[in-house]
């Protein structure tokens, strides 16, 4: 039996948080493989808010490149319409004898009973839950506890996002030690988020 993780997102772009998130559940839940999937078209993001696609798989590439354990699908990326974990899900667990981790953050554990179709992941798959600095609501921890299909993975809290990294790059501050050098440098070069960080990133 193969123990992996499922770990989605816009990754837009890609940061050390989620390097470091991945890494964490990697060796908290010994998985055999992290597999990285950028969201074609995130349903909870409006039309045209987020990078194009080939540039986030482009960047989430970059940013795991080194580590034997990581890797990056296109499932989601080429998938027409939304991206649904839902789907996302039943399809990857049709080989049956694997274990299977979805690595949500506790935010998203917080809205997890409002996503589609959630008892279905649930059935196929268990919940790796990372803490996240201001999320977690008492009642959500109790409701997952009770399912006995989520686990905490017990990180340190980085207070590091996409976010984050797009204000101070449209800025032209540095971005360097928030993401890979890699990452900074494709920034440059393709002037996402109106690069004019690049020359300080690193």
């Amino acid at each position: 039996m193969r123990r992996w993780g499922l770990f989605g997102g816009t990754f837009d772009p890609p940061h050390v948080g989620h390097l470091a998130l991945a890494e964490w559940a990697r060796e908290a839940l010994r998985l055999d493989r992290v597999v990285f999937m950028p969201a074609g078209t995130p349903p909870h993001k409006r039309a045209g808010a987020v990078t194009g696609v080939a540039h986030r798989v482009a960047m989430t590439r970059l940013a795991v490149r080194g580590n034997p354990a990581f890797r990056v699908s296109t499932l989601e990326a080429h998938a027409d319409g939304p991206s649904f974990t839902a789907d996302t899900v039943a399809r990857l667990t049709r080989r049956a004898g694997d274990e299977l981790y979805v690595i949500i953050g506790a935010d998203s554990l917080d809205d997890f009973r409002r996503w589609r179709r959630p008892a279905a992941i649930l059935a196929a798959a268990r919940l790796a839950v990372a803490g996240r600095p201001g999320a977690g609501r008492p009642a959500t921890e109790a409701w997952a506890r009770g399912t006995g299909r989520v686990v905490w993975i017990g990180n340190p809290g980085l207070e590091v996002s996409s976010s984050l990294v797009r204000t101070r790059v449209r800025a032209g501050r540095s971005v360097r030690y928030l993401v890979p050098d890699a990452v900074a440098r494709y920034l440059e070069r393709h002037r996402l988020y109106g690069s004019r960080a690049g020359r300080r990133a690193g």
